[in-house]
């Protein structure tokens, strides 16, 4: 059986509970206090890890018992897990009432979007609490939320969707940029101006082609990971890139960023808002859904309103 167990890599939970209030608090001591076992369950318990892992996490110096470096390189790893444990477990602990509400998104939705807004629902709401969660490297189908904003097609198995905004990407740039490389008169001017890509160097291209460019050049420039990386590029001046409106609506009104062309591409890839499909909505997700499906017409309303000024 021990050889079995050393096969797997799920450590002995107690022992790695026990190294953690150690490495933590400082002593064994204080760990058992705070685990109301006995100084010696705990050393029984560091020495138990210490053989799973075939490696010793703690050395003794003198009449005290310390950290090796592969122990604190075990801490640092393990410490943000049991950060997570204690908060998951005391949201789900205090989530008692109908007023606690979780929306998990992407960056760029949250950050560009969802956060500089919400302050006017909690103004209007002042009776919903609500916890705002990445969505998990885009994995929906993990996803636990009430409520969820998704990109893509609008087809994820066992949840409600509806489309919340539009996912058609315009070229974009920072004033600055279009001060030193423009005018840009005609969409084929940016094949020959720096750029820059947000996941994938073949949406320029298709861009381009979209808006009537004949022998598109091979585009090069700096790709990133996620929207919110580029948009950070595009402000920075590093080039021209193509981004998602609604999504830096502010950043269009104030001027840092401008559009340059009304073309879009539309890659069938949109923002849709979602539910689980086996669980009802709780009061305050009813409200915050409805605050979004209002919120997002009236951004794509202002939207349009600037598009006729341009």
């Amino acid at each position: 059986m021990k050889n079995i167990e050393q096969l797997s890599n799920d450590p002995p939970l107690r022992a790695v509970r026990a190294f953690e209030a150690f490495a933590r608090l400082g002593s064994v001591t204080a760990a058992a206090a705070e685990l109301d076992i006995t100084p010696s369950a705990v050393s029984h318990q560091l020495q138990l890890l210490d053989a799973f892992i075939l490696t010793p996490l703690t050395v003794r110096e003198g009449r005290a018992l310390v950290l090796t470096d592969e122990g604190r390189d075990y801490y640092r790893s393990i410490s943000a897990a049991f950060s997570v444990l204690r908060s998951a477990t005391g949201f789900v602990r205090d989530r008692s009432s109908l007023r606690q509400i979780t929306i998990s998104l992407i960056p760029l939705f949250g950050i560009g979007w969802f956060v500089p807004r919400l302050h006017r629902f909690l103004e209007a709401n002042t009776d919903v609490d609500v916890t705002v969660l990445y969505a998990n490297h885009r994995n929906y189908r993990s996803d636990a939320s009430d409520l969820s904003i998704r990109f893509g097609a609008g087809d994820w198995a066992g949840y409600r969707c509806e489309k919340l905004l539009p996912g058609a990407m315009v070229p974009v740039c920072s004033a600055g940029f279009r001060r030193r490389f423009g005018p840009f008169r005609k969409p084929a001017d940016l094949a020959a101006v720096p750029l820059v890509h947000d996941e994938d160097r073949s949406t320029w291209v298709n861009w381009l082609r979209g808006a009537g460019v004949r022998n598109v050049p091979p585009v090069v420039g700096p790709m990133f990971e996620d929207g919110q990386l580029t948009l950070s590029a595009i402000r920075a001046g590093l080039g021209a890139g193509l981004m998602r409106a609604p999504l830096i609506e502010a950043e269009l009104a104030s001027g840092e960023v401008v559009q340059l062309f009304d073309s879009a591409l539309d890659d069938g890839r949109d923002y849709y808002l979602c539910s689980r499909m086996d669980a009802d909505l709780p009061d305050g997700a009813r409200r915050l859904a409805e605050w979004l499906r209002e919120t997002a017409a009236e951004s794509m309303r202002r939207l349009a309103a600037a598009g006729d000024r341009r």
